[in-house]
């Protein structure tokens, strides 16, 4: 199941999902084709593909390694402690940077971009000197390992971020819209079949995109499960999707 997301700041923001039979690089090319935006993933490099976007680094991805390396470690602490107190302090710039004001005449991307050249790119660059050093002296096969070889051959997607405002430092927006699909995938473990994926897809798309509206889920389906049976079999029905419902409700 591949995993779509408009941008958090979007004003009709969309999750989709979309069921393809496998993990090539095929599915995100045909579905994105010549999309020329800005793509926040992590590293797979089946995103890495799309030549024409602009990729950035999901910094979670990187940080969440470091949390492993640390749950690993029998008594904690140590390299992996040091390396989560980088991401902390990028983390905690972040939100101070979504908290201020821009100046006169200064977009709010543009108050982000000032702020991390300021306060983000010093971490960064600590974090970047720190990973340099200790990458000598770690084994590869292990869970610290894996997490400063990622950090680093990444390094440049995952820093991306600070040369835009209005790019996110990660994807996690997305990560919490489909915890519910993944959680769910634990109980069922499958779908039976491939139409039945499809659909899976579609229903949990469409509620997922509720959510992000704004819009609760069960008023939304049962105002198109009333609306829908009197349409013709050729209406237009744009304005039953989530985004457009939501205007609708607030109007």
């Amino acid at each position: 199941m591949w995993a779509y997301r408009s941008g958090e700041d979007s004003d009709e923001p969309i999750v989709l999902l979309d069921y393809r039979p496998g993990r090539g690089q095929i599915h995100p090319q045909t579905f994105l084709g010549d999309y020329r935006g800005i793509l926040v993933s992590d590293g797979y490099t089946a995103w890495r593909t799309l030549n024409g976007a602009t990729h950035v680094g999901c910094m979670a991805h990187s940080r969440r390694r470091f949390v492993d390396a640390l749950k690993a470690r029998k008594n904690g602490g140590g390299p992996p402690e040091q390396a989560l107190r980088f991401f902390e302090q990028l983390y905690r710039i972040e939100r101070q940077a979504r908290e201020i004001k821009p100046d006169a005449g200064e977009t709010q991307a543009e108050c982000i971009y000032r702020f991390r050249q300021q306060h983000s790119l010093p971490v960064l660059n600590a974090l970047k000197t720190w990973l340099d050093n200790i990458a000598p002296k770690v084994v590869p096969d292990t869970k610290l390992g894996d997490a400063v070889s990622y950090t680093l051959n990444q390094w440049d997607y995952l820093t991306r971020y600070t040369s835009d405002g209005r790019m996110p430092i990660d994807n996690n927006i997305l990560e919490r819209d489909i915890r519910v699909f993944a959680t769910g995938r634990k109980s069922w473990l499958f779908s039976d079949t491939a139409d039945g994926a499809r659909a899976s897809a579609v229903i949990y798309s469409l509620m997922l995109t509720c959510r992000a509206c704004g819009v609760d889920p069960l008023i939304w389906l049962r105002h198109v499960l009333t609306e829908l049976p009197q349409r013709d079999d050729d209406a237009d029905i744009g304005d039953l999707l989530p985004i457009n419902f939501s205007k609708t409700s607030a109007a």
